[in-house]
């Protein structure tokens, strides 16, 4: 089983000899290929001024800031500036990191975002990899705005949703949480970001290896042929005689049960007074369209039964 790609961060030491021997320990800058490999980066606080600032990195920090921790926030500037995050290494989806706080040997700091189902990330992957887009921007190294919407749909969320989303860990004495040491990772992490954005998706469970070789691999799987169109289908009628449709004998009277409305005349009672000037008019009109609705009512049972119909006067 491959072991999680680790990516070493070395900050400048406080003093002048610390920094020199680390940078006698330090080996040359590699990109990694695989995820056994480690990338030692070698980070001066210069470089990680917000010059040039990506929405993501923004993002980040805004998010951690609405969680009420503006003040520690500010703080974690100070002690990033001045070079007191010493190590900064990703294992997995785990961050681990060295804090050099007031105390002589620095403090381990860890934190963890919940990572996604590997169902989660194949729905999410699956979407990225239908717009030629995302592949476009990943390889470039940046993050779509639109991306968040891919997330969104499979009902996760790429950012803390909450300040419960993230779990992290200090061994300083501080009952704070989070304290100035994890502060000051949570904003250097917003930093590298900005240079690698693949490491948030890291923090949820996948990295860029396996997000773009999944992504490959959905784009070049051929799509299924549709299914050809059901044939039309035709109706013939059969084949009858011209009598078929005929009937020319009486239908028994147990075959034939008639009930007589008991209001002929309902449909009347619906309807709104007759618009006539004169009210007398209007109500011997009633009457008579009373009349016809009950003689139009006896004619069709008498037609029902085969009767014949009386003249009438």
């Amino acid at each position: 089983m491959k072991q999680p790609q680790i990516l070493r961060i070395t900050r400048k030491a406080a003093s002048l000899k610390e920094k020199q021997k680390q940078q006698q320990q330090a080996p040359a800058t590699t990109s990694p290929s695989t995820p056994t490999e480690a990338a030692v980066v070698s980070t001066d606080p210069q470089a990680l001024s917000p010059d040039r600032q990506q929405w993501w990195s923004e993002r980040w920090i805004s998010v951690l800031e609405s969680f009420g921790w503006r003040r520690r926030m500010e703080r974690a500037r100070i002690y990033v500036r001045e070079g007191r995050v010493l190590t900064l290494e990703f294992k997995g989806n785990q961050v681990h990191a060295q804090v050099q706080g007031t105390a002589p040997a620095p403090y381990h700091v860890t934190l963890h975002l919940d990572a996604f189902t590997a169902e989660q990330w194949q729905y999410v992957i699956d979407s990225m990899a239908q717009q030629a887009l995302y592949s476009a921007k990943l390889l470039a190294g940046e993050l779509p705005p639109s991306i968040e919407e891919v997330f969104t749909q499979a009902g996760l969320s790429l950012f803390p949703f909450t300040k419960f989303d993230i779990h992290s860990r200090c061994n300083c004495p501080d009952p704070v949480n989070p304290c100035k040491h994890i502060g000051a990772v949570y904003y250097l992490l917003g930093q590298r970001f900005k240079e690698d954005p693949f490491l948030l998706f890291q923090l949820r469970g996948r990295t860029k290896d396996e997000i773009l070789r999944q992504m490959r691999h959905c784009r070049a799987t051929p799509e299924s042929q549709p299914l050809p169109p059901p044939p039309l289908l035709t109706y013939t009628p059969p084949k009858t005689d011209t009598r078929f449709w005929q009937y020319t004998a009486p239908l028994p009277p147990d075959l034939v049960v008639l009930v007589p409305p008991g209001q002929p005349d309902a449909v009347l009672s619906v309807l709104l007074p007759l618009p006539h000037e004169n009210a007398g008019e209007a109500s011997h009109l009633m009457n008579c369209l009373q009349q016809m609705y009950n003689t139009a009512s006896l004619a069709a049972c008498q037609l029902a039964m085969s009767e014949p119909l009386e003249p009438s006067d």
